[in-house]
């Protein structure tokens, strides 16, 4: 049985919360989803939309977490994961187990995902390339 006095009933429509620009990436837009709150900090959802034409990608790095989803909801994202190359599409889920080394390096500008992960306070650091990136389309 859930207990109840560790986590809250969140419910937000589009409207509550705002996309901003203070997120882990600058040329992205990022819109809270109250999840972290709600489970104070167990869990974070987030919406992610292109904001800028990628230039420089993420560069390498990984993740500190224990759970990390996408799901893409709108356009599509190249990423490589290690030495693989994955298109991520609308309709895609991707779950990226903890510490994978990633580089997010093209997306569409319709670009939007739905990023689920634990901790919400999950760290990020920079990684060793494995591999060569692509270089990235124009818009």
């Amino acid at each position: 049985m859930l207990d109840t006095t560790t986590t809250r009933f969140s419910h937000v429509k589009p409207g509550d919360t705002p996309w901003r620009g203070e997120g882990l990436r600058d040329f992205f837009l990022y819109r809270d989803l109250g999840v972290a709150e709600a489970t104070h900090g167990q869990v974070i959802a987030q919406l992610v939309k292109a904001n800028e034409a990628p230039e420089k990608g993420t560069g390498w790095h990984r993740h500190e977490a224990k759970f990390h989803l996408v799901y893409m909801l709108k356009g599509w994202a190249r990423f490589m994961y290690g030495d693989q190359e994955t298109r991520v599409e609308a309709g895609d889920m991707v779950h990226q187990r903890p510490g994978i080394v990633h580089f997010l390096f093209d997306y569409s500008p319709d670009m939007e995902y739905l990023e689920i992960v634990s901790p919400a306070d999950f760290g990020t650091l920079d990684a060793e390339a494995p591999a060569a990136v692509p270089a990235p389309g124009k818009w």
